[in-house]
């Protein structure tokens, strides 16, 4: 999404090219998010991102409104509190709910669940949709795509960069831009810009049948720990244990423990059967050191842009990230989406020059 994003935005301002590794583009992350649009996902630091891509997303029809429910039991309370304040002031919509509120969106709920909190602005996000939305802004705009191009080789040549992969192929650019995703320090170390530590982190989902199936309309429910989330989906439920293991760089799979871990805390939650796992797989969340995307020019490797760092809020944060990210690119003026945003957040410079080139 990232690449495909930012691409978009570029036509028509710049011969652009994208190097595609697989066989498709979105095979990865992209391909298997959970599909929901969560103001305070990713933290206070990213709601400004996420707020300001509602208008387009809602605008293009890839935001349909669900909900979403945070659970939490008496012993609790100090983290709603703390979470209630953290999100003050920040534009997100917040609702207390009480036990006879939660009841009334699950009935079937486990008596230790006594308080919540509700985000009425919570919505699926059509993840498909957007990013052939992209991919086609990306063709009209003259972009090439290159799939099955992965690059093993980037060496300067004047004021150019030489990008190079198995096969012997070469392209050339002025600019590169770093939207690899969890492969995104790797391609830094080639370019010898510095790695900022960007760390992948595997996230698990499963898709149950369950009885009762769950109703169309429950909202995405979490813990307010952290530990799990679910919701439903085409009469079956999505339920994740909200894991976050380092990994590898690497075509990410679900591991067992993690789905038996998912199902038994979603047991102490609503005490439905689960007759099947019908599919599970999982997926790479790359997070910088203080977990907040990565955005702008690399201060020691002239022309190389970092794009990268979502920490998984890279779809719903995609169309006003793929703006600042294009205007900072390309000495873009600011516009509506953008003019709010504090790109020095962002910028890669605030990891400072400590670390070794190349590292």
């Amino acid at each position: 999404m990232a690449g495909a994003s930012l691409a978009a935005e570029c036509a028509g301002y710049a011969k652009v090219v994208v190097l595609e590794g697989e066989d498709t583009p979105g095979y990865h992350t992209t391909g298997r998010s959970a599909a929901f649009w969560e103001q305070t996902y990713g933290g206070p630091g990213v709601v400004p991102l996420t707020l300001a891509s509602g208008d387009f997303l809602r605008d293009h029809g890839f935001l349909t409104r669900r909900g979403g429910l945070y659970l939490a039991r008496e012993a609790d309370a100090p983290i709603l509190e703390t979470f209630l304040d953290r999100y003050a002031g920040s534009g997100v919509e917040i609702a207390r709910y009480d036990r006879a509120d939660l009841l009334g969106v699950h009935p079937d709920l486990d008596p230790r669940w006594t308080c919540g909190l509700y985000l009425p602005d919570c919505a699926d996000i059509d993840v498909a949709g957007l990013h052939q939305h992209y991919i086609s802004q990306m063709r009209q705009g003259g972009v090439e795509l290159q799939l099955r191009w992965r690059v093993e080789a980037i060496a300067r040549d004047g004021d150019r960069w030489v990008l190079g992969d198995s096969r012997g192929r070469r392209v050339t650019a002025t600019r590169i831009v770093d939207a690899a995703g969890s492969w995104a320090d790797g391609v830094a170390r080639m370019a010898g810009a510095r790695a900022l530590g960007i760390t992948p982190f595997r996230r698990t989902v499963a898709q149950l049948r369950t009885d009762p199936a769950p109703r169309p309309d429950l909202p995405l429910t979490l813990d307010i720990n952290g530990r799990f989330y679910f919701k439903p989906e085409a009469g079956r439920l999505w339920l994740s244990p909200h894991d976050e293991e380092p990994s590898e760089p690497c075509d990410a799979a679900p591991e067992e423990a993690a789905i038996a871990h998912a199902i038994d805390r979603f047991a102490h939650v609503l005490g439905w059967k689960v007759e099947a796992v019908e599919r599970k797989w999982a997926g790479l969340r790359s997070f910088a050191p203080d977990r907040l995307p990565v955005f702008g020019y690399d201060e020691d490797a002239p022309g190389f842009f970092w794009c990268a760092g979502q920490g998984g809020t890279g779809i719903q944060t995609a169309p006003a990230a793929a703006r600042l990210c294009a205007q900072l690119l390309l000495d873009l003026p600011r516009d509506a989406m953008t003019r709010g945003l504090d790109a020095a957040l962002f910028a890669p410079g605030r990891f400072g020059r400590s670390r070794n080139r190349g590292s």
